[in-house]
């Protein structure tokens, strides 16, 4: 059966409008209830704590001498890069000239900067040496003991263990 196309119904039209209007109403009586979908807390947080402060530990993967060095020298090859070019167009201009040429001729203020850029970087790690200097006593104990077990009699096997 097809309640959608159906020829009779089981209540009166009049009732099952005066039922569908209680519903609804029933329904819309209910409070609707809110929920809060954020929290904000304004309170200021305190300047400091009761906890102790916990050393952070530095964990970079690049010393720094390494990363300055790695900037200078993309700094130097842009440099030389623009030399290259500019030389090409003042060169193009005068007679037909080849790349090849241009980098020959460029070649040398290249080798200048990179020879600047290394005794630089050299200079740099040279003077950031740190001297530790230890005092009291330094005591150095050592203490082996080796176990040594030979089995077998033709294709002999040794075996130590040093603890």
């Amino acid at each position: 059966m097809d309640p959608l196309n159906t020829t009779q119904s089981g209540m009166p039209e009049s009732e099952a409008a005066a039922e569908a209007r209680r519903l609804l109403d029933e329904w819309a009586s209910k409070p609707v209830r809110h929920h809060s979908t954020s929290f904000r807390d304004d309170t200021e947080p305190p300047a400091f704590g009761t906890a102790p402060p916990v050393r952070q530990e530095d964990h970079r993967i690049v010393p720094a001498w390494a990363a300055g060095t790695a900037v200078a020298s993309i700094g130097v090859g842009a440099g030389v890069t623009g030399i290259g070019c500019g030389a090409w167009l003042v060169l193009q201009g005068l007679a037909s000239v080849t790349l090849t040429g241009v980098l020959m001729v460029t070649l040398p203020f290249a080798a200048a900067a990179m020879l600047a850029t290394a005794i630089g970087s050299a200079i740099s790690r040279a003077r950031s040496v740190t001297k530790i200097v230890y005092e009291g006593p330094v005591t150095h104990h050592t203490e082996i003991h080796n176990n040594s077990t030979t089995r077998g009699a033709f294709f002999a096997r040794t075996r130590n263990e040093i603890r």
